[in-house]
């Protein structure tokens, strides 16, 4: 069999359009590895045939949802972020920061960093902090999301983000294009085109996503999306091996205006006047998320397809088949001009930083992908008396030790990971007799997987109730989801709550979303569950019929 690598060619000086690492043939362990044969069959074709092209690992993720095994170790990343945001200001202004966090893993335990990784020799003119996933959260109440602002402002005032340096805070969802359109809007009116802006944020914030999704938008040059491929967006950590750009639009007075004018006939349109494919892409991200918004473009038409993909007959192979000879599609890539970007502030995307202490660290891609919540979460809760126990997989446990009364458990986690009920007696034995197993389902890979996995190791906590609707704290079960207990005025409850060893437990006071015992159907007779309820989704930028 041939080998896959060659360490005699030289690496080609172009960048992975999927992850920004300089595409090589020579180790295939390394960032930006394509298989020695097919590299030779694009390099032949001269300069155009590698740009755009992708690694063998974006492929594997935007093919297969498959990452290869391929790590950076945090100083690594912390490395590349830090020398791009000490590069001398290009146009006399220090770079803006973008930072992305996953409103679900408040407190972020990345933000404190913030303030080292800038350090005092960085020019920074600013920090825009933006909370991503919020699709993903039920309403607990009326103004769930301000008060969700709220507590990002805490986080940042007690990680030192404070006065002038915070630019502002936003809550988006770069999946369903939720509060994009404002954020666009905020980073045109106050930041304009004065410096370059890095994205920055921990793996799997969605910063990739966020990326893409600013690149279809009015924040990109109108020409950039057909020329600047989209970053691989996986949930994988750290697929952003290197800094992808796209140059910033300049907003002038009348592109503004023209924006505006855009935004205010959109919001005029109910979701009746839609086309039959725009209600069909409006109903899919309805399924994804709770809040939704559509993310256009005032100076170009849309291209017909919603989503650009890579296409597998020009970009690659799969891992066990000989490449395919890519039709002669790429000869004429689109390239900017001198002028269009002599004087062009650019968008980074830049390396995810990798969260230490994270269950994530320890799962598979396939266990990654049914853990990290892709669709909007519905909460489920359970009434639990003093004995009983809750898993959620086999990724944490919660057991009610005393108390005087039953309290209620509403876990908030992917809908793909099974929640169950039993009793203290029987709970060692559950696990040891499920875990690795279907019924418990993460992890996966029966007795082997579980032999490598690290045991569960407790923490006793204390909670006092402060009423029957209103929870008390959050039991974050590292980054596999969290528990809001419910209990009685007063009433003091002795929990012990478990993680995998080497991975954080946070109880979380006050908790993200204190109603959310009260998002719940009628009691299932018989079982200590509740039937579940989801809120319906709501659609920004459109005008409703007499509903919210």
């Amino acid at each position: 069999v041939p080998s896959l690598s060659d360490p005699s060619v030289p690496p080609s000086g172009v960048s992975c359009s999927g992850c920004g690492a300089e595409l090589q043939c020579g180790h295939d362990g390394a960032p930006g590895f394509v298989p020695a044969e097919r590299y030779r069959s694009l390099a032949s074709e001269g300069p155009a045939g590698l740009r755009g092209a992708v690694c063998q690992r974006c492929w594997a993720l935007a093919h297969h949802g498959s990452a290869l095994r391929l790590r950076l170790p945090p100083e690594q990343h912390r490395r590349v972020v830090s020398a791009a945001l000490r590069r001398p200001p290009r146009h006399g202004r220090g770079p803006l920061l973008l930072y992305v966090l996953d409103v679900m893993e408040l407190p972020d335990p990345v933000l404190p960093q913030l303030p080292a990784l800038l350090g005092p020799d960085v020019p920074a003119a600013g920090v825009l902090v933006v909370g991503n996933k919020v699709d993903l959260l039920p309403a607990d109440c009326r103004g769930h999301l301000g008060r969700l602002r709220r507590r990002l402002a805490a986080a940042c005032a007690r990680a030192g983000l404070r006065g002038p340096a915070l630019v502002d805070i936003r809550l988006v969802s770069a999946k369903t294009g939720y509060g994009v359109e404002g954020l666009v809007s905020r980073l045109q009116r106050s930041w304009k085109c004065a410096g370059d802006v890095y994205l920055l944020g921990a793996t799997n914030s969605g910063k990739s996503t966020l990326f893409n999704t600013l690149l279809l938008s009015d924040y990109c040059k109108s020409r950039a999306p057909d020329i600047i491929d989209r970053a691989t967006v996986s949930p994988w950590p750290g697929t952003t091996l290197n800094l992808l750009k796209f140059p910033i639009i300049n907003p002038t007075c009348d592109r503004i205006f023209r924006r505006q004018e855009r935004l205010k006939e959109e919001a005029t349109k109910t979701e009746d006047q839609l086309s039959s494919k725009e209600k069909k892409y409006l109903n899919q991200l309805k399924k994804q998320g709770y809040l939704v918004g559509e993310v256009g473009r005032t100076f170009q038409q849309q291209k017909s397809s919603a989503e650009i993909d890579f296409d597998p007959d020009t970009l690659s192979y799969s891992m066990d088949e000989d490449p395919i000879d890519a039709p002669k599609k790429l000869e004429e890539r689109e390239e900017f001009t001198h002028n269009e970007v002599k004087d062009a502030r650019w968008c980074f995307d830049t390396p995810g930083i990798v969260k230490e202490d994270c269950v994530l660290n320890l799962l598979t891609e396939k266990e990654v992908k049914l853990v990290l919540p892709s669709h909007a979460i519905v909460p489920r809760t359970f009434i639990l008396k003093p004995g009983m126990v809750l898993f959620l997989a086999a990724l944490g446990r919660i057991d009610y030790l005393e108390g005087e009364k039953p309290a209620w458990f509403s876990v908030l986690a992917s809908n793909l990971l099974p929640v169950h009920v039993t009793t203290l007696s029987n709970a060692d034995t559950l696990y040891e007799k499920h875990a690795g197993q279907e019924f418990l389902k993460v992890p996966m890979g029966g007795e082997e997987r579980m032999k490598e996995f690290p045991p569960l190791v407790p923490q006793d906590i204390t909670l006092k109730g402060i009423g029957t609707t209103e929870a008390v704290a959050d039991i974050k079960l590292s980054s596999a989801g969290w528990v809001a207990v419910t209990a009685h005025e007063e009433e003091e409850l002795l929990l012990r709550a478990y993680t995998p060893k080497g991975t954080a437990l946070v109880v979380r006071e006050p908790p993200l979303l204190p109603y959310i015992s009260t998002i719940r159907g009628s009691r299932i007779p018989g079982t200590p569950a509740y039937r579940t309820k989801k809120p319906p989704s709501f659609v920004e930028n459109l005008r409703t019929m007499g509903s919210r």
